[in-house]
């Protein structure tokens, strides 16, 4: 019990990473519990399946763990694991008879962002009105340049690392991130944009 405490003190996910690839039972762990959640939020924009998500996600750290010994020491762990579910995702969608149409219809051309009213930054009814705004604003975008959105602002990833989860160049994501800023500047006076990034966002 102790050393699984020890790990949770530990902020840097490459040392964690480490002592997965060396082997480590607690590690391996601390890696399925620190990043669960995101990659589970991040996997439920493709697909409404919710079991689906889960069964890929425990999937891919059993991948993981067999491989270990193949994988990079040096990676940057949640755009990699994000990444890898994104990929895995799309193979089990389209290798796997028993999902429906649907299913794969989602995991090719969905990107769901979703504001819940129990987050944090959902205080009062003002604010959720401004919210369901901007969601509404944000579906109106193409698939990609949603997912851009959500990886920048909501996941604060740098550009390089939106390009290896996307699997696009990092021209690319500057290139989709600008316009989907643009297009979401139409809607609201600039002042007020930059407000809400920084509400919302930041």
């Amino acid at each position: 019990m102790h050393s699984v405490t020890h790990l949770q003190e530990i902020p840097d996910d490459k040392i964690i990473w480490q002592r997965f690839l060396a082997g480590e039972v607690e590690a391996f762990d601390h890696l399925m519990t620190t990043h669960f959640r995101t990659l589970f939020h991040y996997g439920s924009k493709f697909s409404k399946d919710k079991e689906f998500v889960k069964d890929n996600i425990q999937d891919l750290f059993l991948i993981l763990w067999e491989r270990r010994q193949n994988l990079s020491h040096d990676i940057a762990v949640k755009p990699y694991l994000m990444a890898s579910l994104r990929r895995l995702m799309h193979r089990s969608a389209m290798s796997k008879p028993l999902l429906s149409d649907s299913s794969v219809e989602e995991i090719n051309g969905n990107f769901d962002i979703e504001f819940s009213v129990e987050e944090e930054y959902i205080e009062n009814e003002s604010t959720l009105v401004i919210t369901q705004k901007l969601k509404k604003l944000l579906d109106e975008l193409p698939t990609r340049q949603k997912e851009v959105v959500y990886l920048k602002f909501f996941q604060e990833m740098d550009r390089g690392q939106i390009s290896e989860v996307m699997s696009i160049s990092p021209q690319t994501v500057s290139n989709l991130l600008q316009i989907a800023i643009k297009q979401l500047k139409k809607h609201w006076k600039a002042e007020f944009f930059t407000l809400l990034m920084v509400h919302f966002f930041l």
